[in-house]
Formats: structure tokens, C-alpha cells, sequence
């Protein structure tokens, strides 16, 4: 069982950075690959940016591609997602989620654990 817990949402204007943070539980974290997906009101789930775990490969959606960065810090099992010059369709909750062999995709059904989400709100 794997536990993970976001931070860092909040209410921003457009332009600002945030920096979000996916908490995960137990020692085989590292060998997880993580992503951050999001879901905008009235709209699917959309893939926003996945680290792989052991070569730390990273893999960003087109729509913010150049303003986000996802890195991880496997002493803390923690990985984070830096978005700047954020833009009002960034609004969303935004969720991490485990892939536990491994593998970096953008297919929500792929990861095995979600945490609760954290919600990000950018106005003009």
C-alpha cells in the first residue's frame, strides 16, 4: 500500500509560480515512477508532467511544457512539481499518482495509487 499526500496548492494570479509537492509512503518508493495529473472543472483527467524512477527520465504535456519542471527527491520520497508563469486554464486539482513497475506514461489507469488531490487556482 502506498500513501500519498499533495501540498502546495493555492490561489495565485496569472504569472505566478507554484511549486507542488507529492508525499509518498513506504521504502520502495524510489523505484516508482510518478506522475501529476490534473482534472479542470467540467474536463477529464489530463496528464500534466511524469518522472520515471530509476533514470529519472521526465515527460511534460504540451500545455505546459517550458514552465513546469517535475523532479523527485527519493531520500524524502517526495517529488515536485514547479510551475511558473502560471496561466488560468492551469486551474485545476491536480493529483500525483504511482506506477509501481516503473514505467513513465501519460494513461491515468497505468498507476496504482492516488492521492487526494490539491487544488490550484489561477485568476487574471
Amino acid at each position: 500500500q502506498v500513501q500519498l499526500v499533495e501540498s502546495g496548492g493555492g490561489s495565485v494570479r496569472a504569472g505566478d509560480s507554484l511549486r507542488l509537492a507529492c508525499a509518498a509512503s513506504g521504502r520502495w518508493f524510489p523505484w516508482y515512477s510518478v506522475a501529476w495529473f490534473r482534472r479542470a472543472p467540467g474536463k477529464g483527467l489530463e496528464f500534466v508532467a511524469g518522472i520515471k524512477s530509476n533514470t529519472y527520465k521526465t515527460d511534460y504535456a504540451e500545455s505546459v511544457k517550458g514552465r513546469s519542471t517535475i523532479s523527485r527527491d527519493n531520500d524524502k520520497n517526495t517529488v515536485y512539481l514547479q510551475m511558473n508563469f502560471l496561466k488560468s486554464e492551469d486551474t485545476a486539482v491536480y493529483s500525483c499518482a504511482v506506477n509501481r513497475r516503473g514505467d513513465l506514461t501519460g494513461v491515468p489507469e497505468l498507476y496504482e495509487y492516488w492521492g487526494q488531490g490539491t487544488q490550484v487556482t489561477v485568476s487574471t
